[in-house]
């Protein structure tokens, strides 16, 4: 398993991924929200802002951020390839491209929702923690915040 940031040539494979999983992400429902989508990921891409857990030619976990916004804007993993420590590995190689004297959040599904209970558990083990609660796409939705390592102690 290749963990690396994800190049234009990664695309497809990538877009594969995502029509696996896009049932559990608001705002991927229509063909529309997924060429809107496709064209938002290359230019993370660009940007050097796409990582990706690769094996034999297929994407077993992708991730997005934004340096600009200190954020998490992205996180699947395949199915088939979950309980494999993907996720960590692709957080892992994303902080060091993060201004450290930053927080650093994410949306996810709020307490209760079933869709959101592994993601959720999967933040808090990374040492995130709840904030303010909002709406993305029309459902309910929490932030995640990661302190700057500035603010630990």
């Amino acid at each position: 398993m290749e963990i690396r940031l994800a190049k234009a040539q990664d695309i497809e494979a990538w877009m594969s991924l995502v029509e696996k999983v896009r049932d559990v992400f608001p705002g991927l429902e229509t063909a529309r929200a997924m060429e809107e989508h496709r064209a938002e990921v290359l230019r993370f891409m660009e940007k050097a802002s796409a990582i990706c857990a690769a094996e034999a030619g297929c994407m077993a976990g992708i991730l997005l951020f934004s340096r600009e916004r200190s954020e998490l804007c992205f996180l699947a993993v395949d199915p088939d390839f979950r309980r494999r420590h993907i996720a960590r590995k692709m957080l892992e190689h994303m902080l060091p491209n993060m201004d450290a004297d930053r927080d650093i959040s994410l949306i996810t599904y709020r307490e209760g929702d079933p869709k959101g209970q592994a993601a959720r558990a999967f933040y808090r083990s990374l040492g995130f923690s709840e904030g303010r609660l909002l709406e993305e796409f029309g459902c309910p939705a929490q932030e995640f915040v990661l302190k700057a390592a500035a603010g630990k102690s």
